[in-house]
């Protein structure tokens, strides 16, 4: 493969990398980084999304090849020859690359400073910022990495996580080959089907390291049954690391709880902090010791400030600690007026210093100086890069508390509301542009997407409520993959703004929080107001296996469909059409992935994780599965 893109004379061009989670992936990467060419990659589309981002990042990147698999290309050519971006660039299958090319291959004029690869990780969809890696990036975090978590050439890992994504690449492809040791790697649709497969992994190979953020961990204790866990063995487990978004501390103790009887030991969790502009790792603990949970009241940590508290202290909350500074790397917690280091117990904005901290934004000179050139004013050190996250350090424990900006982390990965907001704001005529706010709350220990939006004057007297909050729920699942848990709709001029007319998106969620913004519609999921009980009954009655009774008519998956449907979307069976879209419901993708693997189970028939792109409604899903599944 490196051989193939030398033979084209374009060192330093970049290559977008569309591959699923894979071999295939991985061949590519490391094809480009042994032909000098600078890898950049990204997700490809699923069924027929749209390629919107890859668009934007292939613009962006100013790339020259996209390197795929013959039936992503094939299945994407429709969408590539309407889009001039992606027409312009050389598309190159590689699963027919002739393996004789090797003989060709030479060492590329590379060195520690050379570019390695773009992470598109931020930035809005229309200004996307791809943080530059270089090689020297990549051996200094795999080294700290390697002696944060006391690696050895025995260490074996399980790794589901997306391989695009910083955390599934440096962690799960390049850690184990600089530390010379083994992992086994499955897809992230493989895990969101059936959380069971990533404990089951761990406990078969009995793996040393896994992990991922907070969100699976919940994943496998609401999915993983007791029946299923009498099957695990945890006890080789030894690193089991949580990052990527906020750590909750109900979390790491319902987990410990659930899975103690596996040999899950609760010294394996390992709280840890990084993001892509760092490489990846910035602070982590000591692998033997146990997580680092204090209590501080919660009013006071909204207003930035720390005062002690107990479990027992009304209203009180827990901040896990992610670690100390990784070797050869600073914290500093910074206040963000004086720019002048915070005492110990003071929460400020996060800043890093070391040889992980990246060069900056592919062809974004201002915003690179602006963010990774930042100088304390007390000790004229520098450069440090500011992170946008709000913390505070306590004996040398790095606690992370908050966001300095609006950005948003759900199910670990990044949204910012502006896309949001957009989006919202053209699904619906009567939704007034440039007056609303996206933002998340935490909701049963899960963060959770509200919509505040407000109504413009003149429909104020003719508001269809039910209307709009379908086109603003199928908007945003057709656009982010995202399912939606309130939206408000506003009276005209009555959104929080600034002087300078900007909208306070953090004062928009106080707002509903206490239920205080004058509001002319609300949504909200509520499983309660469907009968909950009722509904399980359905699921269980629905949930027929499928060798006692054949074949399946297409009304017995049609019934299947919606009262899981309802289920997952917290939305009365009777509500939900079968001729509607799928989007229309807020179908984010991590549900419409789990709800194609337990209907695999139930038919007993393998099904694509497209499966609720290509058919995009029940009457659509049903008709295809009665027809081609019924072996």
């Amino acid at each position: 493969m490196a051989a193939l893109l030398q033979s084209k004379k374009a060192f330093g061009a970049r290559a977008l990398l569309l591959y699923p989670s894979g071999l295939d992936f991985i061949a590519a990467f490391f094809g480009c980084l042994y032909a000098g060419i600078i890898a950049v990659p990204v997700y490809p589309p699923r069924g027929k999304q749209r390629m919107t981002r890859v668009q934007a990042i292939a613009s962006d990147a100013q790339a020259t090849f996209a390197l795929s698999t013959t039936s992503v290309i094939n299945n994407s050519a429709q969408i590539i020859k309407q889009e001039a971006e992606l027409t312009t660039l050389e598309w190159i299958a590689t699963n027919d690359i002739n393996n004789d090319l090797a003989e060709d291959w030479f060492f590329p004029k590379i060195n520690h400073n050379s570019l390695a690869l773009l992470q598109y990780t931020s930035g809005t969809t229309g200004k996307p910022k791809g943080v530059m890696v270089s090689h020297g990036n990549l051996q200094h975090n795999s080294d700290l990495i390697y002696k944060s978590f006391e690696h050895t050439a025995n260490s074996r890992g399980v790794i589901w996580l997306p391989l695009y994504h910083d955390m599934g690449l440096i962690g799960g492809v390049l850690q184990p080959v600089y530390g010379n040791c083994s992992v086994t790697l499955m897809s992230p649709e493989s895990f969101l089907q059936k959380p069971f497969r990533w404990l089951k992994a761990i406990s078969d190979y009995q793996a040393t390291t896994s992990g991922g953020p907070n969100f699976a961990y919940e994943l496998c204790i609401e999915k993983i049954t007791p029946e299923q866990r009498q099957q695990l063995d945890l006890s080789s487990w030894e690193v089991a690391f949580n990052g990527a978004e906020p750590i909750r501390a109900e979390t790491i103790e319902k987990f410990t709880t659930t899975f103690a009887k596996c040999g899950f030991k609760r010294s394996a969790f390992y709280p840890c902090y990084g993001m892509a502009e760092t490489t990846l790792i910035v602070s982590g603990g000591l692998k033997a010791a146990p997580p680092v949970i204090r209590y501080v009241q919660d009013q006071a940590l909204k207003q930035n400030l720390i005062v002690d508290a107990t479990a027992e202290t009304e209203n009180s909350k827990a901040i896990v600690g992610v670690g100390h500074s990784t070797p050869n790397q600073k914290i500093a917690i910074v206040d963000s007026e004086s720019l002048t280091q915070c005492p110990d117990g003071q929460v400020g904005e996060i800043w890093i210093a070391g040889s992980s901290v990246t060069i900056g934004y592919w062809n974004k000179p201002d915003e690179t100086q602006q963010i990774f050139h930042a100088q304390l004013q007390d000790t004229k050190e520098w450069p440090y890069l500011c992170t946008g996250d709000l913390g505070f350090l306590l004996n040398g424990e790095l606690f992370v508390t908050g966001r300095l900006k609006d950005m948003m982390i759900i199910r670990g990965q990044n949204y910012y509301p502006q896309d949001i907001e957009l989006t919202v704001q053209k699904s619906h005529p009567a939704l007034r542009p440039h007056y609303g706010a996206a933002f998340s709350t935490e909701i049963a220990r899960i963060e959770q997407l509200v919509i505040v939006q407000e109504v413009k004057r003149t429909y104020l007297g003719k508001l269809n409520t039910l209307e709009m909050f379908k086109a603003i729920r199928q908007a945003i699942s057709e656009e982010h993959q995202l399912q939606v848990y309130a939206i408000a709709l506003l009276k005209t001029a009555t959104i929080p703004k600034t002087s300078s007319n900007k909208i306070q998106r953090q004062a928009c969620r106080t707002g509903f929080l206490n239920g205080n913004l004058d509001i002319v519609g609300e949504w909200t999921v509520n499983l309660e107001q469907i009968g909950l009980q009722e509904l399980q009954e359905q699921i269980q009655n629905s949930d027929i296996n499928h060798s006692e009774k054949l074949p399946l008519t297409e009304t017995e998956i049609q019934s299947w469909l919606i009262y899981h449907l309802a289920s997952y979307l917290k939305i009365p069976p009777d509500e939900i059409n079968i001729q509607e879209p799928f989007t229309a419901y807020g179908l984010d993708s991590a549900v419409s992935v789990t709800i194609t693997g337990e209907l695999a189970k139930w038919i007993g028939c393998e099904l694509a994780i497209t499966l609720f792109w290509e058919y995009p409604n029940i009457e659509g899903l049903a008709q295809y599965l009665a027809k081609e599944c019924q072996l």
